[in-house]
């Protein structure tokens, strides 16, 4: 557990949800046009409880946030806090991921998955499915730039060549794999299945039910693209397509 000092991003956010959905006036969600939850109207905080306590299928899940993340563009700043509050515990355990050992970025990661958060909720396809994903992933990425570094850990444009071993592609995995999707060594879905279960919040099994499939299935998809790029990485070069012997990077 992190030690803080001072009130964060996500602590603020913390103290706002609270004082949205205290007595005698709480904030109300109106979870009758969800599929999936109680056919009722609920608190923003019990409807929180609810998404922590009990797992719901990508169905509900898209709904849930299709319909938060309008009335947070379209109701004003006490839903912009009301929907970020609901998310607070995705968040703050996403952030404590992140600055696991750099404690002294703790309070600038906080910050920074809350406004990748916040962008994602004004601006995502609402239309697109797994949303809660994608705006999970955006918290994600912008969180790790603080801890990583990602401006100064660019691929160079040209590897140096010689007779010595090849140089190994160097900077955070999300940079790798971008790079790996960008040359079609892998499918982008495939590159954001690994980041999201590696070095996101994402569980296998609930990707497993948003999309359909088994988990072994899906873990399976993910061990075939993480063997293409392991096999890039050892040949020194992501710049160019590449296949394993096997199945084509196209169904992974």
């Amino acid at each position: 557990m992190r030690t803080r000092t001072t009130d964060t991003a996500l602590t603020t956010a913390e103290t706002a949800f609270g004082l949205l959905t205290c007595q005698p006036a709480p904030l109300v969600f109106d979870a009758r046009p969800v599929p999936g939850l109680p056919d009722r109207t609920m608190p923003l905080d019990e409807l929180r409880a609810l998404l922590v306590f009990e797992r719901h299928d990508s169905d509900t899940t898209d709904a849930l946030w299709r319909q938060l993340a309008c009335q947070a563009r379209e109701w004003g700043s006490a839903w912009v806090a009301g929907a970020i509050g609901v998310a607070l515990p995705a968040l703050t355990h996403l952030a404590a991921k992140i600055s696991r050992g750099q404690a002294r970025h703790a309070d600038d990661v906080d910050s920074e998955v809350l406004t990748g958060f916040l962008q994602a909720l004004r601006t995502a396809d609402l239309a697109a499915p797994r949303l809660w994903l994608r705006l999970c992933w955006a918290a994600w990425r912008a969180g790790v730039t603080v801890v990583k570094g990602v401006d100064s850990e660019e691929l160079p444009l040209d590897l140096p060549s010689g007779s010595r071993s090849p140089r190994m592609p160097y900077g955070h995995p999300d940079l790798l794999l971008g790079r790996a999707a960008a040359a079609g060594l892998i499918s982008a879905d495939a590159a954001e299945l690994i980041s999201a279960t590696r070095f996101g919040d994402a569980l296998i099994e609930q990707l497993a039910v948003e999309q359909g499939v088994t988990a072994p299935a899906l873990r399976m998809r993910r061990r075939r693209a993480e063997r293409i790029v392991a096999a890039a990485l050892v040949c020194g070069d992501l710049s160019s397509p590449w296949r394993s012997p096997g199945p084509a990077a196209g169904i992974v």
